[in-house]
């Protein structure tokens, strides 16, 4: 009898997964914090007989060298995939033992990268599951345009060729195992659910239901702007990453806070955004641990820029640390944990900001007040408060001058990105109101929103 267990890594919207048998198992696009799969596997008692990558990820850090090599298990990767380490190289039709009468089978699926590869699982001859990696997601495809703009409408159509064949060689019941697409980023269009099989997605995937012309076409319009910190996994990933380090970082005191602001490091708060608002170091900026943390700091924080975080509580510094390893960015330059008055010099205060509704910003006093919205270009699309100004999230640390003069009342769609962006504009000395609401509340709360096109 085989098991297949998922391990979830929940801020990044990805899965990886161990299946096997009695004594042996296969690890599939293993995060970097390499103990999960080991803990799993010890859980099942067996050993790890392959490490199975469906592709050079371009999202997160790979663990899956490491773990090779400190276990013995074989290395597997696509043989086109261009690397600078020793590995496996596997072909479309390769096969491989995993544990009695459990096999895993290579199946070319490029589209996501040219080479990336699907693995079929098969328990004595019948089909178990497959996994897809950034093939064939729930309800969606991985998005075609991570590695060059030029090979942008290739890989497209790649990928819907690849999800036919799939759904042409595969049972209906197979269950359908991806690792993006449960909030990933490289998932070409928002996915809903946590489960899914070849039938499911015959009857509803565009992939393949669409031709591919109407299916391209509809794919590459809906693309949203890509993670900047993307740019740095795949070379590291194909160098081979090292080891995580999870090390406590360098305690820092007040003086020592304050010195690293000076010099421009990023301080950022982990605390929640409510937390932060009452009050919080000056020039420090709030990524909510319990947020998106690694998505949104990796994307915004200058690449290599030396981190500094601060936490409430050794637990909450350590997963934070934890998750920013997943994205490269190792080991913080320094951390403190405790409340905000630990962290400010004697003599000085706290700097805070006011929280706020939608239906408080539809009642606001008459003055020079900018509205400010930081959702992404997609969702802006769909309706916004007219006059207000849009500048996503991600650009605004670059786009601080482009912010007009007033106070600014700050808003994206449920109120985590609009709190990353009080923070950046309050550090740049700025009058903010963070509004802490969703979206969907605006119209009732008697604002005037516009659709259509030149938002």
């Amino acid at each position: 009898m085989f098991f297949i267990d998922a391990i979830y890594t929940e801020g990044l919207g990805n899965r990886g997964y161990l299946a096997g048998a009695t004594a042996a198992a296969v690890v599939v696009d293993p995060p970097r914090d390499i103990d999960r799969v080991l803990a799993a596997a010890a859980a099942r008692g067996v050993r790890l007989s392959h490490v199975v990558e469906t592709h050079v990820h371009n999202d997160y850090v790979t663990g899956g060298l490491h773990l090779a090599r400190i276990t013995g298990a074989a290395y597997l990767l696509p043989a086109a995939a261009r690397v600078s380490f020793a590995r496996t190289p596997v072909r479309d039709g390769d096969t491989v033992r995993v544990d009695a009468g459990l096999t895993l089978r290579a199946m070319a699926t490029p589209g996501h990268t040219p080479h990336h590869t699907s693995y079929v699982l098969e328990d004595r001859g019948a089909v178990a599951a497959v996994f897809t990696g950034g093939s064939l997601l729930i309800g969606s495809v991985g998005r075609p345009d991570l590695v060059e703009p030029r090979l942008t409408e290739r890989l497209a159509r790649a990928q819907h060729a690849s999800a036919r064949r799939l759904a042409a060689e595969l049972p209906d019941e197979t269950p359908v195992l991806p690792t993006h697409g449960f909030g990933s980023f490289c998932a070409s269009s928002r996915s809903e659910g946590n489960a899914t099989t070849i039938g499911k997605e015959k009857a509803g995937n565009a992939a393949l239901v669409e031709d591919a012309d109407a299916f391209v076409t509809a794919l590459l319009a809906g693309l949203d702007d890509v993670p900047a910190y993307y740019a740095h996994m795949g070379p590291v990933n194909a160098a081979g990453p090292a080891p995580i380090d999870l090390t406590t970082p360098p305690r820092a005191d007040a003086a020592d806070i304050a010195g690293r602001l000076d010099g421009g490091e990023w301080v950022v708060d982990l605390r929640n955004r409510i937390a932060f608002a009452q009050g919080h170091v000056a020039g420090s900026f709030n990524f909510e641990a319990d947020g998106r943390l690694a998505t949104y700091l990796a994307w915004m924080i200058p690449w290599g820029r030396p981190v500094t975080l601060l936490a409430e509580s050794p637990a909450q510094l350590a997963a934070a640390q934890r998750e920013l390893a997943r994205v490269g960015i190792d080991r913080p330059a320094a951390a403190a944990t405790g409340s905000v008055h630990d962290w400010i010099p004697d003599g000085r205060g706290p700097r805070s900001f006011p929280r706020a509704t939608f239906a408080d910003l539809a009642v606001r006093a008459p003055g020079p007040d900018v509205v400010l919205d930081v959702r992404r270009d997609s969702e802006r699309a769909t309706g916004w408060i007219a006059g207000s100004v849009h500048i996503p999230v991600h650009h605004l640390h670059r786009r601080l001058a482009d912010v007009p003069a007033g106070t600014v009342w700050v808003h994206c769609a449920g109120g985590m990105r609009a709190a990353i962006a009080a923070s950046l504009l309050d550090a740049a000395g700025r009058d903010v109101v963070a509004v802490d609401d969703s979206f969907a509340t605006a119209a009732g709360a008697g604002l005037p929103l516009t659709t259509g096109t030149g938002g």
